[in-house]
């Protein structure tokens, strides 16, 4: 499946959430979430991404699910454009709201994405298939050395969510960075499917 293929079989999907298609893009932590979900929006033309790092905060790394529901859910569910105020790390406070439109397709995009509060507001949940450890090493290169401190107490606050809250066994699919690009793998609640692999050449992502 290329991107293209995906990109059209989100827009296929029944709205989940008002009249918006959500659809998350969960996994661990330096696992490339960021990146795919940049790439993913602009086969959508431009959909709209909301990164949970703009809704947890210092005291709050994963208990951002009432902000969600109030600042984006619900206003979605009515039908209506959302906004929320995201967060600074570097100042520990809340800016100026920014609005999110109630596109076709939304893609929320950060650890947690695929919780059980969430899932029954999701078209489709797609997980980053990449394990914890490898994923924090390149978490920690991206960040440097100043973010170290905060490094050890995300891993720990990580591997105690995902303990309590899996995402990964309620993903529809697998998403496996690879070499030269993405393999995709039918996740644990989805229907067995051809693997294919999307390759990034001139900016453009091929299928093989």
């Amino acid at each position: 499946m290329d991107l293209d293929l995906l990109a059209a079989s989100l827009r296929a999907c029944a709205p989940s959430c008002g009249p918006v298609r959500l659809v998350a893009v969960d996994g661990h932590a330096g696992s490339g979430k960021s990146t795919f979900a940049a790439l993913l929006a602009a086969r959508l033309g431009g959909a709209p991404v909301l990164r949970t790092d703009d809704i947890a905060s210092h005291d709050a790394l994963f208990a951002w699910t009432g902000r969600l529901r109030e600042q984006v859910l619900e206003p979605f569910a009515r039908g209506e454009d959302a906004a929320f105020a995201p967060y600074d790390w570097r100042r520990g406070a809340f800016g100026a709201a920014r609005a999110l439109p109630a596109a076709p397709v939304v893609l929320v995009e950060g650890v947690g994405t695929g919780r059980r509060e969430l899932r029954p507001w999701l078209a489709r949940l797609l997980w980053m298939e990449r394990g914890p450890e490898d994923s924090w090493r390149r978490g920690r290169r991206r960040d440097g050395p100043e973010q170290a401190a905060f490094w050890e107490g995300w891993t720990v606050a990580e591997t105690r969510h995902f303990a309590a809250d899996p995402s990964r066994p309620f993903a529809d699919t697998l998403v496996r960075e690879c070499q030269e690009g993405y393999e995709w793998l039918p996740g644990p609640a989805a229907t067995a499917g051809p693997n294919r692999i999307v390759t990034d050449r001139d900016g453009l992502p091929q299928a093989y």
